[in-house]
């Protein structure tokens, strides 16, 4: 038998254990690339190829995905773009969480010409967020509200910032000072990041607060609502903190001279908060994200709620936020490999929404390795 051959593009924190998921599959031979040899040394598995490689590099990378059938890109979002294009121009299939900042869609006409299935922002939020916001709209004659609140956090909360970052502090602080765009009345509009709070309580955790965030990305473009929002999770008095350092300069880019050396507040407040966020050894972490997606059909008023709470997994050492990513792209890799989605072009998890059996997949195989979505459905 044939095995389907998948390259992993990056071995960090969620490129590792997406390709150790992949690798537990007979039907699969994994590889995985990276820039780094000490990741890639990190990956003790023998049935997994590691392979060192500048993804940079257009001739490098497209010589090396020739060997492949699908591609998962999951480089850094600055190399997200460009690799995906460079692996549509090669005629591979990708499922891509790479959450750059370009829109994947100007790939469109690329991705047909070439006849290959490109799955963008296959992680959990985008991804899971957007395909069960795509399920439940589908199910609805008319979608009058789309929320969604997601947070990545450490279980244990510490002073003062009651947060760790799983990824990067840069692109952390990014999402709060990004202006977040959602649509009221059926029109996308701007508010501040860090604002509009609200309080919502969660079973198990308790009181969380939720500010707009920049968020929502295709789901403005593909779904029509009168009002949709996407907010970020944390514990109450967070946001409070970081707009006190936003409102006060520590996030401008704009270089100065500190001690006859040129650094820009930016550097400075993500060089101070890296050791303060960095999940230390021994920390774990927790994901929190609930959809509610209200609309009308055959003249009722009706409300989905689908409710995640993952922790990280002692067993496999793999956090929280690096699962409910991960493997949401891995049952994407599985669902293309089965042939369950055989549409060429660039397609986005909202449309996976709409296939019932595709959304049973992806939920049966999470729910295997202990990702549970909650769903619930409601008259109002």
């Amino acid at each position: 038998m044939n095995k389907t051959k998948i390259l992993v593009l990056g071995a960090g924190l969620v490129g590792r254990p997406m390709a150790l998921d992949l690798s537990r599959d007979a039907t699969f031979e994994v590889a995985v690339t990276d820039i780094n040899k000490e990741a890639l040394h990190q990956i003790k598995q023998d049935a997994i190829k590691k392979i060192q490689a500048d993804l940079s590099q257009e001739n490098e990378l497209k010589a090396l995905v020739t060997d492949y059938d699908l591609i998962v890109n999951a480089v850094p979002g600055s190399l997200g773009y460009r690799t995906l294009r460079w692996c549509i121009e090669a005629g591979k299939d990708v499922v891509d969480i790479a959450f750059y900042p370009e829109d994947p869609f100007d790939l469109s006409d690329l991705a047909s010409e070439k006849a290959v299935r490109v799955i963008c922002d296959m992680g959990v939020a985008p991804g899971m967020s957007n395909m069960l916001a795509g399920y439940a709209a589908a199910q609805l004659d008319e979608v009058e509200k789309i929320d969604i609140y997601v947070g990545g956090l450490p279980k244990v909360r510490t002073k003062p910032w009651e947060y760790k970052a799983v990824f990067s502090p840069a692109d952390v602080i990014e999402e709060y000072t990004r202006p977040a765009r959602l649509v009221e009345h059926g029109q996308i509009v701007t508010r501040p990041p860090l604002t509009e709070l609200e309080l919502l309580e969660f079973d198990g955790i308790g009181t969380l607060e939720a500010f707009n965030s920049d968020g929502l990305r295709s789901l403005m473009f593909t779904l029509k609502a009168s009002q949709m929002r996407e907010k970020t999770l944390r514990y109450p008095g967070y946001a409070e903190k970081v707009k006190l350092l936003a409102d006060n300069g520590f996030f401008n880019q704009e270089k100065m001279n500190v001690g006859g050396s040129m650094i820009s507040p930016l550097e400075m407040t993500s060089k101070l908060l890296f050791d303060q966020w960095k999940l230390q050894p021994g920390e774990t972490d927790i994901t929190v994200m609930r959809i509610l997606v209200e609309g009308k059909t055959g003249g009722d008023r009706m409300r989905y709620t689908f409710d995640l709470y993952d922790e990280y997994d002692p067993e496999t050492g793999v956090h929280s936020m690096a699962r409910t990513t991960g493997y949401t792209a891995t049952m994407a890799v599985r669902m293309l490999a089965a042939g369950l989605f055989t549409e060429t072009g660039i397609t986005v998890p909202e449309f996976l929404g709409k296939d019932k059996k595709i959304v049973d997949f992806i939920l049966s195989g999470l729910e295997k390795r202990n990702i549970v979505y909650q769903q619930k459905v409601e008259k109002l």
